[in-house]
């Protein structure tokens, strides 16, 4: 199963040139805690609330005029759509990243992977097999 169905498609983007306040105002919009960082079309980095926390806040950088492009996190770790739920998992606990952009075999940008798409997929997922496996000794 591509990682796709679980990600957020289209993902949430900024420019390098964007404001660190313009960032997290589209992340607040789109209820996420990480953009990507896009510039002419290709996946420069990725921004996220540790690198608002880190790297603006505890520097006591102003939000408005410090630019994304000096405090995104870069380069940054992705991985391909059609990379399976368990090597993501695996990933993202070794690598201790919450985020993942998804990109395709030309890593092109396709997706955002979040943990928490991933352990509520996988949630759902064994709530499932518990309901099935309920019904089947249920019918017996």
């Amino acid at each position: 199963m591509s990682l796709l169905k679980i990600a957020s498609v289209p993902p949430a983007t900024v420019e390098p040139q964007a404001s660190v306040l313009e960032a997290v105002e589209t992340m607040a919009e789109h209820g996420v805690g990480a953009v990507a960082v896009v510039e002419k079309g290709e996946l420069r980095g990725i921004f996220t609330e540790r690198d608002v926390m880190l790297r603006v806040v505890l520097r006591s950088r102003h939000p408005k005029d410090t630019r994304v492009g000096e405090v995104m996190t870069a380069p940054v770790e992705t991985i391909v759509d059609e990379s399976g739920e368990d090597d993501a998992l695996v990933h993202m606990v070794e690598r201790h990243v919450r985020h993942l952009p998804v990109v395709d075999a030309s890593g092109s940008l396709t997706g955002m992977l979040s943990i928490r798409n991933l352990l509520e997929h996988r949630v759902d997922e064994l709530a499932r097999e518990l309901h099935a496996l309920d019904q089947y000794l249920s019918n017996d």
